[in-house]
């Protein structure tokens, strides 16, 4: 066995079963991607690895129903990653169902990223790109997914805002106060209504010296018609939401 082969197969020992990877996932140069193709080319033979698309593999998972094949997730993973660093995330209808904002499902899913442009045509699975407003990593991209809830708030389908300004409050409580500083300055490359989204939800937390930099971002005379009352958000109002 060559030094490339066992290395590969070592890496791959070490992924778990029903998880996608392609050639970024390997530490591998790629310069030798010829000759990885071919030891790939070889697992495949073995029933070791099962090919997903041009460059996409996974490792199957044996249940007594047979092979379980990825879900979305999993088959779009190898796309969010460069170099094994995340430049993008899954975003739009697919996570605000993922978060329970939403029931529906789209055919479509939307793939941020802020350099790149990500666009799948792989069977069943589509996606199409969008742009993200700061530049996305793996310590990020969970913090840029709430402000984008918050973003869509108004336009989500079949959207419940009272359950969604639930949803979205308590997972914000769960974030550190590390991470709370870092999406209220995510927020700032946010447009305005998400800036006074996030506020309103901080202060009814009890963290209105956290939303102080967000108050000062907006224009006083700004009213944000989200379709929101001190009803369903109490400091909507001196947000100026209504």
């Amino acid at each position: 066995m060559t030094y490339l082969s066992a290395t590969i197969q070592e890496q791959i020992k070490a992924i778990p079963d029903d998880t996608s990877f392609g050639y970024g996932q390997l530490t591998i140069p790629a310069r030798q991607y010829q000759s990885a193709a071919k030891v790939l080319e070889r697992l495949q033979k073995k029933g070791l690895i099962r090919k997903l698309s041009k460059g996409i593999f996974y490792k199957p998972k044996k249940t007594i129903f047979g092979e379980k094949k990825p879900g979305e997730e999993q088959i779009l993973k190898p796309y969010l990653y460069r170099d094994s660093q995340r430049i993008a995330y899954i975003t739009g209808t697919y996570l605000y169902n993922q978060m329970g904002l939403t029931t529906q499902v789209p055919a479509i899913i939307q793939i941020a990223s802020r350099d790149r442009r990500i666009f799948i045509n792989r069977g069943t699975i589509q996606a199409t790109a969008v742009k993200s407003y700061v530049d996305v990593s793996e310590d990020n991209y969970r913090l840029l997914g709430l402000l984008d809830a918050l973003k869509d708030m108004k336009d989500i389908a079949d959207l419940d805002l009272q359950a969604a300004i639930e949803i979205v409050t308590n997972q914000i409580r769960q974030l550190t106060k590390g991470e709370l500083t870092e999406i209220v300055g995510y927020a700032l490359k946010y447009p305005p209504r998400v800036r006074a989204l996030l506020g309103a939800i901080l202060s009814v937390m009890g963290k209105a010296a956290i939303a102080k930099i967000l108050k000062e971002s907006l224009n006083p005379l700004t009213v944000f018609k989200l379709g929101i009352n001190d009803r369903l958000l109490p400091s909507a109002p001196e947000w100026n939401i209504q």
